[in-house]
């Protein structure tokens, strides 16, 4: 295949990729501009409910990226009737835990919101948002199997049309339901919840139609509802390391959010903003991840690594360039991102510190993405866990929790150790992704 070919290969996935998170990012950036302006209080308790709920997203896709490697490999070798059986078991898979952590939150939002410590104010209006996020969570799981199992045959294009229908439809129903405009009566928090289940039911059943149409992956499929346990062991066997690798920032991030309200609804507020900002870099570039662990997948289910090294070099490239421009962003508009978010002044001020920050770590950041992608491609997903694992729990949890509670520092010096977390863990991703040489023959 020549340069040419691979450069077409690459960027015909990444820029949907690309654009679809760019659309989530508008979206998100949409959305917690509506929710900033009901009050402080609002922004806490998304911000608090977004952690549970983050958890369980972790769960959906790392089942999501073990369909997408398998999916990949058997693309790779044009094994067409293992891609149908590993996407007829993620998707089966992925219901059946929606399901039962739908009911578990449903029944226990005011056990799980507790972990948290939240004031009296935020726990109020939490449980009955949480209980209404519950709905969306098997439609939610459905929806990132879909978007795993097409990025395994490197269809970056339809996840990002999908994802443009589901976040129109949460902007539009979810603008007259928080703010009563148009002749419905103003529901505030509950009115975006709303509106989140519906875009996701709206995303899950374009998902499932894009599989079982005529011409789709899963065309004439037969016992789509009987569990075939080895596919699933193999599914879970390259999932639950990258799961894991999730979940160590989720469960790291409860643990910085209880550090966080600490300080206070401003300060908390201004860091909820800023992760939402942080995406303008963020986001376009995650893209580049996903490309090195499909292309990687793909060369190795057809035997050639070479190929698959190429595909590594290409993808490095093109992903310096995003990230400078996503960097440069964050560093010199950081003002005008967080007005885009709040009117508060505060929570403005603090909150552009924030991104300033992590405008910084961009590059080292997400480069670190590319390395971690190709080893998933690899089937090396247990080498990120562990990246991640003693990034968080070596580095940014022990010091932050020494800052807070011993020597009683400003939340940016909390910030600044987050830095140095990335850069940490940039320097694992390299070393361990040479170590491996995963394209020696």
């Amino acid at each position: 295949m020549s340069d040419k070919d691979i450069k077409k290969r690459v960027y015909s996935m990444i820029l949907p990729i690309i654009l679809e998170n760019i659309l989530e990012m508008t979206a998100g950036i949409v959305s917690a501009g509506m929710i900033g302006r009901i009050d402080v209080t609002a922004i806490s308790t998304q911000g608090v409910c977004s952690r549970l709920v983050g958890i369980l997203w972790c769960i959906f896709k790392g089942v999501s990226i073990g369909a997408t490697v398998l999916v990949a490999r058997a693309y790779g070798g044009n094994n067409k009737n293992k891609i149908k059986k590993v996407s007829q078991q993620t998707l089966l898979l992925s219901l059946i835990l929606g399901l039962f952590f739908q009911v578990i939150l449903l029944w226990q939002a005011h056990a799980f919101l507790s972990i948290f410590n939240p004031s009296d104010g935020i726990m109020r209006m939490a449980v009955p948002y949480l209980k209404l996020i519950s709905f969306g969570l098997p439609f939610q799981a459905i929806m990132i199997a879909v978007t795993g199992i097409l990025q395994g045959t490197g269809d970056g294009k339809t996840p990002m049309i999908i994802s443009l229908f589901m976040n129109g439809v949460n902007i539009i129903v979810g603008y007259p339901l928080i703010f009563g405009n148009f002749g419905f009566q103003s529901m505030g928090l509950k009115g975006a919840a709303i509106a989140t289940v519906i875009s996701q039911i709206v995303a899950a059943l374009i998902g499932l139609y894009v599989l079982f149409k005529k011409g789709g992956l899963l065309e004439n499929s037969e016992k789509i509802f009987k569990l075939e346990f080895k596919e699933i062991s193999s599914i879970l066997n390259i999932g639950i390391p990258s799961a894991f690798e999730s979940l160590f920032w989720q469960f790291s991030a409860i643990i910085l959010t209880r550090v966080m309200l600490s300080f206070g609804e401003e300060p908390f507020s201004a860091y909820q903003l800023g992760l939402q900002a942080e995406t303008i870099s963020e986001m376009p570039a995650l893209g580049f991840g996903v490309a090195a662990t499909t292309f990687v997948g793909q060369a190795l289910g057809a035997m050639d690594k070479e190929l698959g090294k190429r595909y590594v070099k290409v993808i490095k490239k093109g992903g310096l360039l995003v990230m400078a421009f996503g960097s440069l962003l964050l560093i010199c508009f950081p003002n005008q991102i967080m007005r885009l978010l709040t009117d508060d002044p505060k929570v403005i001020a603090l909150g552009a510190i924030y991104i300033r920050l992590m405008g910084l770590i961009q590059i080292p950041q997400n480069l670190a993405r590319v390395y971690n992608g190709a080893l998933k491609g690899a089937g090396f997903t247990k080498i990120p866990m562990m990246v991640s694992g003693l990034g968080l729990w070596g580095v940014r949890i022990p010091l932050s929790l020494i800052l807070t509670y011993v020597f009683h520092m400003d939340i940016v010096y909390i910030w600044f150790i987050i830095c140095v977390d990335q850069v940490f863990r940039f320097i694992l991703s390299i070393v361990w992704y040479k170590k491996k040489e995963i394209f020696t023959a």
